[in-house]
């Protein structure tokens, strides 16, 4: 019996660690059915890639946090790839981005491109290869699309009524004969365009005299420098209109260099969180809320919603909203 006792438990010594490696195995190989199935469920969701503007720029970051926000509320939609450049003239490094989206093979690509016409044929070429495109912030150049027979939606605001907004705002405060300048965006982008007529439409019609117009290309130290070159050339200038709050906060910074925040007053675009001090402190008078953290999620809705009908639809005008410091004073 002891013998046999003996065998019984060689057996076990055995068998058992087979037992246990097949039922370890077997666990293994359940796991990787899993995995495997989780990871199909992942590959079959579109992919969807959100090419951005400055990624220094608050706007853009706000806007990049807005859509990750959108994908954890929605993971089971879709897939999120997010990029951007360094600055908002790196025409080259975006037009880059969309060619890399292209090789690693995204199904759609939501875009706030940093020139209005630079980045058309490129967009073209990943439209052809069967990537949805939407167009987001700066619209692209109508006139091109036409001319390179591609159909691309359009989601973002009226730039031309928001700047509109701000400078009428601007406009009450002044008098008839009074002198303004402007700081504009790059000139090509069709939105620096577009809040250039939307200021000059106010001035003009409130009389006031435009006395100098420079591009600043979006930046705040440029804007700095210009602006201090404005103060100096124009001694009576009581305004400045920037068509971003970067630029806006650069005028501000030269004017209360030149001793000048009493006499010059400053209007933005963008309401980026460095405003509201500034709109509450009064170096600000007023800026446009274009709802930059929602804008590309309006892009990514009307990409997946193209994805699943096939159907570019109309271009869709979001909201513009004139801030001043009242909307901080409210109870």
């Amino acid at each position: 019996m002891i013998k046999t006792g003996s065998k019984t438990q060689t057996l076990m010594n055995i068998f058992a660690p087979r037992v246990l490696l097949l039922f370890l195995a077997c666990l293994l190989c359940l796991g990787c059915e899993k995995n495997s199935t989780a990871d199909e469920e992942e590959q079959n969701k579109p992919k969807v890639a959100l090419i951005m503007k400055s990624l220094a720029n608050e706007f853009f970051i706000d806007m990049a946090e807005g859509t990750r926000q959108h994908h954890s509320a929605n993971p089971d939609r879709y897939q999120l790839i997010i990029n951007g450049i360094k600055d908002e003239s790196d025409l080259g490094q975006q037009v880059a981005l969309v060619e890399q989206m292209q090789a690693i093979g995204v199904n759609a690509i939501v875009i706030a491109p940093a020139d209005s016409k630079a980045l058309v044929p490129v967009l073209k070429r990943a439209q052809q290869a069967g990537i949805v495109i939407v167009n987001i912030d700066n619209k692209l150049d109508a006139s091109l699309l036409q001319d390179a027979g591609i159909n691309i939606a359009f989601v973002g605001p009226d730039n031309r009524i928001g700047a509109g907004l701000v400078a009428e705002h601007l406009a009450s405060n002044l008098a008839p004969s009074d002198e303004v300048a402007i700081l504009t965006g790059i000139p090509t982008a069709f939105n620096a365009q577009q809040r250039l007529l939307g200021f000059e439409d106010a001035m003009h019609t409130a009389q006031i005299k435009i006395v100098d117009v420079q591009s600043a290309d979006w930046q705040q130290t440029k804007a700095s420098t210009i602006a201090a070159a404005m103060i100096t050339e124009h001694v009576n200038l009581k305004a400045i209109l920037c068509s971003n709050d970067n630029m806006a906060m650069g005028a501000i910074a030269a004017i209360k260099q030149a001793g000048k925040s009493a006499e010059i007053q400053v209007v933005g675009f963008d309401n980026i969180s460095a405003s509201q001090s500034l709109l509450e402190n009064g170096s600000l008078l007023a800026t446009v809320d274009q709802y930059g953290s929602q804008l590309a999620i309006f892009g990514v809705e009307y990409a997946l919603e193209i994805l699943n009908s096939g159907i570019i639809p109309a271009d869709k005008n979001t909201p513009v909203d004139l801030i001043t410091a009242e909307h901080f004073s409210k109870p």
